[in-house]
Parts: C-alpha cells; sequence; structure tokens
C-alpha cells in the first residue's frame, strides 16, 4: 500500500487534526470527519486493551511455584483454577488434599481442564444440620489455627467445585447417535401444523408440545466434595507448611463429624472493591439507553470524593427529616491516611463533596461514547454496501421481492443507526459542556461515616458504611430505589496506573438481555424463583431478606440444589446474577495498624455467567433478591491481588440499616409521594 498520504484512503491520525475544539465550537465538531476519525482512534485503544497477565514463562518462573511449591507441579500450581475467573485472574494453587487428578495439557492446541465455584450440596452433613459455616467449631478452629501458627490468611470459605473435562474426539456410531436422541426426549408424532403463517394458534400449540431443550456441555462435568477453600497471601506459605496445616485441620474435622471435606489452600487477599442534574432512567428504545444509566436517578451511580481519585458505587437512597441521603461503602471516600475515627459533618467544617464520576472515570466514559460511535459509523458504512447491492439486484430484476423485503430492512436498520449516532454525538456535546468541570458534577457530601469495623457484634459482620447528603435539585427526576437491568456498557474502562482495564472491546448492545437475564435468574423451570423481568427494566426495592432466610434458599442451581440467585448493578460490572450460600465465609484483611477479621456474606459467581460477580469500584452496590429484597452492600472479595474477584463478600443490609435508624431515628427507604417530597427544601 502506498505512504503517499494523498493516496492513502486513511483518514489522517496528526495530533492537531484531534485535538479537542473550545466549546464554543463543539457541535460543529462532533458533526466533522475529524471527530468520527477521533471516534475510531477510541474504538482502536479500547480494542488494543490489553488482556489480564498471564504469562506462563512468568507463572513458572515465580519463586511460589518453582522454589517453594515443590510438591505441586508449575502448571497445577498456575492453571489448578483456572475457570474461575477470567483469563490470569484465577488464583494459584499453594496446596490441596483432595483426590482429583490435574492432568496438564500435552500440546499448545489442547484445551485447559475449566473449573466453576459451586454452591455446596444439599445432601451434606453441615447442610441438613441446619447451621451455617462461621458459626460452626470447624471454620472457627481453621481461622483461630492458622493464627496461631502465624499464617497470613486471608479468608476462610466453605464451597464446592465442579471440573469440565472436554471430551475426546469420537465416532459417532449408531448406537451413539441413539443415545444422544434418547437424552434428548424427542416427542413423538408432535401436533402437525401445515406450512401456514397465518396458523399462529397451531403453531403456539406445536411448539409448546415439544420438549424445553436442555443446555448441553461439550465434556463431563465432574462435582468435588465440598472444600475448605483457605485464602494465603502470596508468596507466605510453602507446600510443605501448608500440608501439615491441612492434616491438622483435617484431623480436626473428622474429630467432631464424618463428613468428607477436602481442604486447600490458594494465595489471595481480601481487599475493598475501590478502584480509580440527573436524568431519568432510560426507556426501552431510547438510543441513549446504554449509556444513560451512569447518569441517571435510578441505583447504583458511580461516585467519587471531589478530592481523591478512588471510584465506588452508590447504595440505596433513604429519606430523614425531608432530605435526600444515600449509603455507600466508607472507603469509597475516605483515604486511608483520613484516620479511622466517626466522622460527622458541621456546617462550620469544609464539606466532603461527592461528585459523580471522577476525573478518569469521566474521560473514560466520554471515550467509550465516541468508541460506540465509531462501532455505529463502521455499521453505517456496511449497510451501504449491502443497500447498494439490493438496490442493484432489483434493477437487475433477481429475486425482486425477497430483495425488496430485505432492502426495507436495511433501510429502516439504516435511518435506526444514524439516528442513533446523531442521538450520541448531542449526548456527548451535553457531557462535555456542561458536565466537563468537576464542580457540575457535585451531587451532595458526607454528613456521617461510622470508623470502619469488622467482627461487630455477636454476628462478627463488617461496618464499612458512609452516609452522603444528596443535592435534591439535582435530583428532580428521582423515582425511588430502583435497579436498573436495562442496557450499559459491558464495564466502562478506565486508566489505573499503567494498566487499561476492559472487559469487553465493542459495545454492540445491552449488557444483559431481557431473555438472558431471565435465564439467570430461574436456570431450571422446575425451581422456584420469583423474579419477574419489571416493567421499563426497572426493579423497585422493597423488603428486607434476614439472617434466617439465608439458611433457607428458595430457588434451585443448574444440578438440582437449593441456592439464592441475587442481583446487584454495580459501577464497574453493572448488572451481574449471583449464588447466595447458606454459609458465612471468615475474612481478615491486612492494613498497616493490624488485621481486621468477620464474618462476610460470600457470593459466587453464576455458574452460567462468564466473569465475576464484582470488581474494583463496585464497592457500596446494594445486592437483592429475585424479587428486589435488600440482601446487602458489596464491601470486597478475594482475588490475587488483580482486578476481579474469586468470591464477593457483602454485609447483610439489615444490619447495616440498624445503624442507619439509631443515627437517623425514622429514617425511611421508601417514598410514597415523591413529588411532594422533591417540592420541599
Amino acid at each position: 500500500m502506498s505512504l503517499n498520504r494523498a493516496n492513502n484512503p486513511f483518514p489522517s491520525l496528526d495530533a492537531p487534526t484531534l485535538a479537542n475544539p473550545s466549546a464554543e465550537d463543539l457541535e460543529s465538531w462532533v458533526d466533522s470527519p475529524a471527530f468520527d476519525a477521533n471516534c475510531q482512534i477510541k474504538a482502536q485503544e479500547l480494542r488494543k486493551a490489553l488482556d489480564p497477565p498471564c504469562s506462563l514463562l512468568r507463572t513458572l518462573a515465580s519463586p511460589t511455584a518453582t522454589e517453594v511449591n515443590f510438591g505441586v507441579s508449575p502448571l497445577e500450581a498456575a492453571f489448578y483454577y483456572a475457570g474461575l475467573n477470567l483469563k490470569g485472574l484465577w488464583p494459584r494453587l499453594i496446596c490441596r488434599d483432595s483426590p482429583d487428578v490435574f492432568i496438564p495439557p500435552t500440546g499448545p492446541n489442547e484445551y485447559f481442564r475449566e473449573m466453576r465455584l459451586e454452591n455446596v450440596s444439599d445432601n451434606h452433613q453441615w447442610v441438613t444440620t441446619g447451621t451455617r459455616c462461621g458459626t460452626r467449631s470447624e471454620t472457627t478452629y481453621t481461622a483461630e489455627l492458622l493464627i496461631k501458627e502465624k499464617i497470613c490468611v486471608s479468608s476462610v470459605d466453605f464451597v464446592a467445585f465442579s471440573i469440565l473435562h472436554y471430551a475426546e474426539g469420537r465416532e459417532l456410531t449408531p448406537e451413539a447417535e441413539e443415545e444422544a436422541r434418547s437424552d434428548d426426549e424427542v416427542v413423538e408424532d408432535p401436533t402437525e401444523v401445515q406450512d401456514n403463517d397465518d396458523d399462529d394458534e397451531a403453531l403456539d400449540e406445536a411448539y409448546a408440545a415439544l420438549p424445553v431443550a436442555k443446555k448441553k456441555e461439550e465434556g463431563k462435568r465432574e462435582y468435588t466434595d465440598a472444600t475448605v477453600w483457605i485464602g494465603i497471601l502470596a508468596d507466605t506459605l510453602d507446600y510443605a507448611r501448608a500440608l501439615e496445616i491441612i492434616g491438622r485441620i483435617g484431623s480436626f474435622i473428622s474429630y467432631v463429624s464424618s463428613v468428607k471435606v477436602n481442604i486447600a489452600f490458594r494465595e489471595s487477599m481480601a481487599q475493598p472493591l475501590v478502584t480509580q442534574a440527573l436524568y431519568p432512567p432510560a426507556e426501552f428504545g431510547d438510543y441513549l439507553r446504554e449509556f444513560i444509566d451512569n447518569v441517571s436517578v435510578a441505583l447504583s451511580l458511580p461516585i467519587a470524593g471531589r478530592r481523591t481519585d478512588m471510584q465506588g458505587t452508590m447504595g440505596p437512597y433513604f429519606q430523614w427529616n425531608g432530605d435526600l441521603y444515600a449509603l455507600t461503602a466508607r472507603h469509597n471516600l475516605f483515604l486511608s491516611n483520613d484516620g479511622n475515627t466517626e466522622y460527622i459533618y458541621h456546617p462550620s467544617s469544609p464539606k466532603r463533596e461527592v461528585v459523580l464520576m471522577g476525573e478518569n472515570a469521566f474521560e473514560a466514559y466520554k471515550t467509550a461514547i465516541q468508541a460506540r460511535i465509531s462501532n455505529l459509523n463502521d455499521t453505517v458504512k456496511a449497510l451501504d454496501l449491502r443497500i447498494a447491492s439490493l438496490q442493484q439486484r432489483i434493477e437487475n430484476g433477481i429475486n425482486v421481492d425477497e430483495a425488496q423485503a430485505k432492502l426495507t430492512e436495511l433501510q429502516a436498520e439504516h435511518l435506526k443507526t444514524k439516528n442513533m449516532i446523531k442521538a450520541l454525538k448531542k449526548f456527548f456535546v451535553t457531557l462535555s459542556g456542561k458536565w466537563a468541570d468537576l464542580k457540575d458534577r457535585v451531587i451532595g457530601y458526607v454528613v456521617w461515616a461510622p470508623p470502619i469495623a469488622c467482627g461487630v457484634g455477636d454476628n462478627k459482620y463488617t461496618v464499612d458504611l458512609c452516609v452522603v447528603k444528596l443535592n435534591k435539585r439535582r435530583f428532580s427526576k428521582f423515582i425511588g430505589n430502583v435497579l436498573s437491568l436495562g442496557e450499559s456498557l459491558v464495564s466502562i474502562p478506565f486508566f489505573s496506573g499503567l494498566e487499561f482495564a476492559l472487559t469487553c472491546s465493542t459495545f454492540a448492545g445491552p449488557e444483559l438481555s431481557e431473555t438472558t437475564l431471565k435465564e439467570l435468574m430461574y436456570e431450571r423451570i422446575d425451581g422456584p424463583s420469583g423474579f419477574k423481568y419489571p416493567k421499563d427494566g426497572l426493579l423497585e426495592l422493597s423488603g428486607m431478606v434476614t439472617a434466617d432466610d439465608i439458611e433457607n434458599p428458595n430457588s434451585l442451581d443448574g444440578r438440582g440444589d437449593r441456592t439464592r440467585r441475587v442481583l446487584k448493578r454495580g459501577w464497574k460490572t453493572n448488572t451481574t446474577v449471583g449464588n447466595l450460600p447458606r454459609f458465612m465465609s471468615f475474612v481478615r484483611k491486612y492494613y498497616i495498624s493490624g488485621t481486621l477479621e468477620s464474618l462476610e456474606l460470600a457470593i459466587l459467581p453464576h455458574e452460567s455467567q462468564i466473569g465475576p460477580f464484582s470488581r474494583g469500584g463496585d464497592s457500596g452496590a446494594v445486592v437483592v433478591s429475585a424479587i428486589g429484597e435488600y440482601i446487602g452492600v458489596l464491601t470486597g472479595g478475594t482475588n490475587k491481588g488483580t482486578d476481579g474477584t474469586d468470591i464477593t463478600y457483602a454485609t447483610l443490609f439489615i444490619y447495616i440499616w440498624a445503624l442507619i435508624l439509631a443515627k437517623f431515628p425514622g429514617a425511611n427507604l421508601y417514598f410514597e409521594d415523591i413529588k411532594a417530597f422533591l417540592a420541599t427544601n
């Protein structure tokens, strides 16, 4: 290809051409080729985002894998837990006593087996006895032993695993075909339907007569025994020492219980999920729907302190004495060197203002919009070519009826795409003008933040709480505590140090469609759920789940064991569905000043949803049940020091609300007459 600028078909990428214009020229700039070229650059930057680090050479060269873990092969240490998180983010194995054999791939093109976190089976003795892990002697003994032996434990979880072994290639014999047909439970002689498009009733009857399709995996899934899964800070425990501790824990469990339980150590750390006038929630069909939720009055707004660079998520709203408040996690808005004493706002002191998106998050948000515009521009070009081809086919008299029908469809899609580009450009102008300055994004200020504490009360829960008084004028379109399940970016990328984090390189539609969300919530047609996709994609929140409720799950997972499906919407991962086990987890966090220990709600990723339940930036998000009951507020999770979580931790909401009521007597999560409430100063 010629490098002559005059003959180069691609737009110039010179910085002067792409320089951002002044505010008064912004509206004309977004309609210029220079802006489209800028959007193309932004899209390319997102596509070039590096995958999470997963260098096998670096993995095998680490001291943990080669010098310390002489009882576990380097490949097994690095890839035993493959599948528990995104590529390269799963934890490293230190030691285990489970009987399964890890078989490494024999060549570069062979698949690694994939592991998945599971709830402990209903028939496990620790389930049938009706007691939760975390209050049992087994977990208490394990945690106390590890601390006594000066082991840097970060968490003790009670979970199970499943392992997907990919099937080897084989010849499909007639016997195998017959077996496959019998597995599908084909209904003999279903209702016959004539080839008549107007016979909708007969078609519906025929469809209803067919069996429900079963999900099939490409391989065999093996379920493990329940496991006491222990997280250890990286490079602090060798294999021999871990094996000794496993023996002592195993001996104690065997003494108090006859049930078989595996024990495993992994490298992991527990840490908070923090990272570096509003619109009403978008309606279905709104061209801005996939972007509007981050600047709307629905729950889970992305927030930051005006003078700090941490990014988190705002939790539920409440009213008190005629004013509007919201809660979030304290660590979202307070620096570690701010101290850990109770903060109470005094009118004579400067305000700790809270803004909608910090600087980096806001710039990344604009970048995501430009990348979306670039993708839509590419769509328009592709549609232009297809439309021209169909018009030529019609002129030549080739399949005219079929071509004309397709042409009409593509022309409508072309118009819709152009309108979407126009709407996004207008939205970009508004953001770049009226929302650009940090002061224009101030939505409130902190009024109360108790000190962060762990192991509080008889239930040993975590207190990580901050209350923000909101500017009611910025919430003039407020509609109460609703969780938006609608379209949005899969993940809004942002710069964090030298790493450019991104989970999706294209922004082509909703994060979870209505159909997908229903599938995740129900999973099995014979299992209760209670979930109904809400009108306009807005799930109204009401009621609270208690600790006793958690011990009695109300749905079924993929293999038929009882679980409780939960939802959350956070700034970084948007809407995700997870499993809430009936067992609490022991968590130990390490700070310069010492350690904090607590019992937490443990939330596992959904078995059919790729990726973690939460990531950095989701702290403060509310976790709700299938019918919109408050369950908990996210405070942190375990990982190996990177983004993403193996297990997400939350504090039971009913405990948090008790603290709110003690400080704000008469506070109310519900808004019966919102119009009258907003009318008061």
